[in-house]
């Protein structure tokens, strides 16, 4: 089965707008993927909803809640600082490489996808990562 690490941009995006990020989920939730997430990426993800977005406490646990139970929860032993402008993107990196993730699927354009592959994992857009699941 194939292994994912996504991002906050797409976790976020699955959760709000739907799309390309939401199929993703919901391939997750049939067992056709594998979705690795770290406390770190769950921490990132709950401070941006709450900051940028407004959620109320209750729905972020709520969405927490609902990924914790999709994902495979992993706690990264190495710490990584590739991306300097803006190092919790370093997070999904530590975290993609710890679960030998097969993919990093993100919607960052700057940091993460301009990379392309890190230590061998593609650095891949939802968009991308679902036409080549089909």
């Amino acid at each position: 089965m194939i292994s994912i690490v996504c991002d906050t941009n797409v976790l976020i995006s699955a959760l709000i707008y739907g799309g390309n990020p939401e199929r993703i989920i919901f391939t997750v939730e049939k067992d056709e993927l594998t979705l690795f997430l770290s406390p770190a990426i769950l921490l990132e993800l709950s401070r941006i909803l709450r900051v940028k977005f407004g959620w109320q406490e209750y729905q972020i646990h709520e969405s927490i809640s609902y990924l914790g139970k999709l994902c495979t929860i992993i706690n990264p032993d190495k710490r990584i600082t590739r991306i300097r402008t803006d190092p919790s993107d370093n997070r999904i990196l530590e975290c993609a490489l710890a679960a030998k993730a097969d993919f990093i699927v993100s919607g960052d354009k700057r940091h993460l996808l301009s990379i392309k592959k890190f230590r061998g994992i593609p650095i891949v857009s939802p968009a991308t990562f679902l036409s080549n699941l089909i």
